[in-house]
């Protein structure tokens, strides 16, 4: 571990009466829910949320994807976003013009990747959703991103998502951890996910970590690993295989890269990295960065490797990027323990069995 590592936990550590005062507040808050005094709505359509109980990447918009991927083809699809990072406010339905700007990167990714279904984003998913049936009546099935602490609607599915290497029952609360929610509000979620395991995972440690959760009688849990696809040209989309004489400039501005850069390290003789933080809109001075520190490469065959959530923002460059060697590299769910149909199968019975209320 780096020096600057120690650093951060140790001004992580000096916060902590300000995590008693977080704790506080989402106990106070939860209990306001419970007893009613803040007010809930049930829509009368199949709603999944996708959350978590912490800041950072657990893999909330791989997860969106699937689903996406999973569901796409039988039924009138949408979802909403928050759309962090984005220049508007409030609701906005994506378009054939829409750019990552006005939606925030992931909006765009699930845009870009999946045209046939609606995305919406909206600060507020209580005010978002009847103006998005509104624009899109025909939807069956709405897909809420990070929605698990937006407690004034009633998702039918919740699937919480948690990360392997920092799960939320050894977490502690903001600013000293990174939840942000109660460790108890995991009993709310009907699938818990443990995300980004080693793809080596025995039963003893998939074990270990249902004793740790203590799942009720109908909650599930699923164990998922990281998988990369095919990169692929960022203009020109046509695919490119990785190889060990590889030199590789990463471009990222994703919350947890550690994945990511053991996948590069593992297969290519090299790599480099342009960091910037999560979200990061770029500008055409970093990209000039970015090209002056690639040009410093030593090997004979170099290219520049993106995220697909980054490509989204460099898409605005892409006059400029057609004839560079600039890649993006897929990310997915795969279950582990060949456990991936019987979570499908979850997720169909769930919409097949919802019974609407007449209205």
């Amino acid at each position: 571990m780096s020096f600057n590592f120690y650093l951060q936990k140790g001004f992580r550590l000096l916060l902590f009466p300000f995590s008693l005062l977080v704790w506080a507040y989402i106990r106070v808050r939860n209990w306001l829910y419970k007893i009613g005094v803040f007010k809930t709505t049930t829509i009368n359509m199949p709603l999944i949320c996708v959350g978590n109980l912490s800041v950072g990447g657990t893999g909330k918009s791989p997860m969106v994807e699937y689903l996406l991927g999973l569901l796409h083809t039988e039924y009138k699809l949408a979802t909403i976003s928050r759309g962090y990072k984005r220049k508007t406010k409030g609701y906005v339905l994506a378009n054939a013009k829409t750019t990552a700007l006005e939606i925030g990167d992931e909006p765009m990714q699930f845009h870009s990747k999946f045209p046939m279904v609606a995305v919406a984003v909206g600060e507020a998913r209580i005010e978002a959703i009847p103006q998005l049936l509104h624009d899109e009546p025909d939807t069956e099935v709405i897909v809420l991103d990070d929605a698990f602490q937006h407690r004034q609607i009633i998702a039918g599915l919740n699937i919480l998502l948690t990360e392997y290497a920092n799960p939320y029952w050894n977490d502690w609360y903001l600013p000293t951890g990174d939840l942000r929610d109660n460790k108890r509000s995991a009993a709310r979620a009907e699938i818990i996910v443990v995300t980004k395991c080693p793809p080596e995972l025995t039963i003893e440690q998939k074990n270990q970590c249902i004793k740790q959760i203590t799942p009720h009688q109908k909650q599930a849990v699923f164990f998922t690993t990281i998988a990369y696809g095919i990169p692929y040209h960022l203009v020109q989309k046509t695919p490119f295989h990785l190889h060990a004489e590889l030199e590789v400039l990463l471009v990222c501005g994703i919350a947890n890269p550690l994945p990511l850069k053991a996948f590069i390290e593992k297969n290519t003789t090299a790599y480099f990295q342009k960091s910037f933080e999560d979200h990061h809109v770029f500008s055409i001075d970093d990209w000039k960065d970015i090209e002056e520190r690639f040009k410093k490469l030593s090997g004979n065959k170099n290219i520049i490797l993106t995220t697909e959530k980054d490509a989204v923002r460099l898409e605005k460059f892409n006059e400029l990027l057609q004839h560079k060697p600039i890649y993006v590299l897929p990310i997915k769910h795969e279950f582990l323990f060949d456990e991936g149909a019987v979570f499908n199968a979850s997720i169909v019975a769930f919409i097949k069995t919802y019974s609407k209320k007449p209205l």
